[in-house]
């Protein structure tokens, strides 16, 4: 710690003396003939090391950056190759099972599973309590299976189909009276369709929405007919207690 050098100058970056401290020859005769006597040659070295990572950072930041904007363009980044992307409901069809089956192994819910849940629970249009919780999987699935084999042959003779990810935001943004302007104002990518072609996709979540909406739907409408027979009855007899 306490050093045997007058000052830091006294060595270079390699450990070599500095000439001036020791009475050595001329800097000129060091071999090679570029070396530098102190620290410089090293914090300049250390330096363009630094700006280029930086740099290099900055690209990959911006390729980052290219890829999240232009999901309109369906261009994404590696991590979303062969991937199977999910729509809310199907994501809050799932999650439901597995806290149920948390709850009976008396297991505690993670707070990022319960906010998972939470959002997926509050932007999922396609759900019912009182359907069973196999139709509603094959409802979700058959939609989804009918969405991602949906074909359109452009006047060239191209084949034009959807993606996952669009498969997925139609599942998530669509509801029963969404128009074609909105649809495509919501996921630009689909503007490269015809509008009757976005139309016909459109069709498709309609049907499953109102088939999966109607059933609940149903239930309400027997039930308030049942206590409506109840009042009649009552009514009619004079027992309104059963009306109550």
């Amino acid at each position: 710690p306490t050093g045997t050098m007058d000052s830091p100058d006294s060595t270079d970056a390699g450990g070599s003396m500095d000439p001036s401290s020791t009475g050595g020859s001329d800097p000129s005769s060091d071999v090679g003939g570029g070396s530098s006597s102190g620290p410089g040659g090293s914090a300049s070295g250390n330096a363009s090391s630094q700006s280029a990572a930086a740099a290099a950072a900055a690209a990959a930041a911006a390729n980052q950056q290219q890829f999240q904007e232009n999901a309109a363009e369906l261009h994404f980044g590696p991590e979303f190759d062969d991937i199977h992307i999910l729509s809310n409901a199907q994501v809050a069809v799932i999650l439901q099972v597995s806290a149920k089956s948390a709850v009976n192994r008396d297991e505690e819910l993670h707070e990022v599973y319960r906010k998972t849940q939470k959002y997926v629970d509050r932007f999922n249009t396609m759900t019912n309590p009182e359907k069973e919780h196999q139709e509603l999987v094959d409802e979700l699935d058959n939609l989804q299976d009918a969405l991602t084999t949906f074909r359109k042959e452009t006047d060239e003779g191209e084949e034009m189909e959807l993606q996952g990810f669009e498969v997925a935001a139609l599942m998530n943004l669509v509801a029963t009276d969404t128009m074609v302007e909105e649809a495509v104002a919501l996921i630009p990518s689909l503007s490269r369709f015809p509008e009757a072609a976005v139309d016909e996709i459109l069709d498709l979540i309609r049907s499953t929405m109102i088939r999966i909406v109607r059933e609940e739907k149903n239930i309400a409408t027997e039930s308030l007919g049942q206590g409506e027979r109840e009042v009649r009855f009552g009514v009619q007899h004079g027992d309104l207690g059963v009306a109550a």
